[in-house]
């Protein structure tokens, strides 16, 4: 289930009482009177950009709204399960990513794509089993992060590849390098 954070209107909804009423601080000030000045969609419309305003203070700052993954559960190797955690997939990427030319909103908006197509993959798959919970094997995680890393940096790719493969071997690693040329002269 795809869910996305709700910022507080300007105004209070009293006749909805399912709409959460949240309080966006003033990181100045700590006040709770804040207006939005203006949205944009950001990242492929995967995230909103919010410009606000104190009214108390009148500082200016921006907030970012996200999507989020909720209700999918990753099926380790061994069996056991746990809930998917953005920050791990964070994690993976930036450590492949290592001293590699690359941006913030570059690396966000892959993360983003990378969320879409498990998103995408386990919808499919809990289609077809019709559990409780959405599910996906961490194998299928590293294989859909592989197809991405592959298109946005090559270097990144194989770092991960030699992790996640588990590279026995020079013989190994220089096969996959094979590949990765032989596909690239094609291009």
């Amino acid at each position: 289930m795809l869910i996305t954070t709700i910022h507080p209107l300007p105004f209070t909804i009293p006749h909805i009482p399912w709409y959460p009423i949240a309080t966006m601080y003033c990181p100045v000030c700590r006040s709770k009177e804040t207006k939005v000045i203006d949205s944009r969609v950001a990242e492929a419309g995967m995230s909103i950009r919010r410009r606000r305003e104190c009214t108390k203070c009148h500082y200016r700052f921006s907030t970012l709204e996200e999507t989020e993954l909720l209700d999918l559960v990753v099926v380790k190797q061994k069996g056991s399960r746990e809930a998917y955690d953005r920050s791990k997939l964070e994690r993976g990427l930036i450590h492949s990513l290592t001293k590699r030319p690359h941006t913030q909103e570059a690396l966000r908006s892959l993360i983003n794509s990378i969320e879409r197509d498990i998103q995408k993959k386990a919808a499919k798959a809990w289609a077809k089993q019709n559990t409780k919970y959405k599910e996906i094997t961490s194998q299928e995680i590293g294989e859909v992060v592989m197809k991405h890393l592959k298109k946005f940096d090559k270097v990144a790719y194989i770092r991960f590849a030699s992790i996640y493969r588990a590279f026995e071997d020079v013989e190994t690693f220089q096969h996959e390098l094979k590949t990765l040329t032989k596909r690239r002269r094609k291009q």
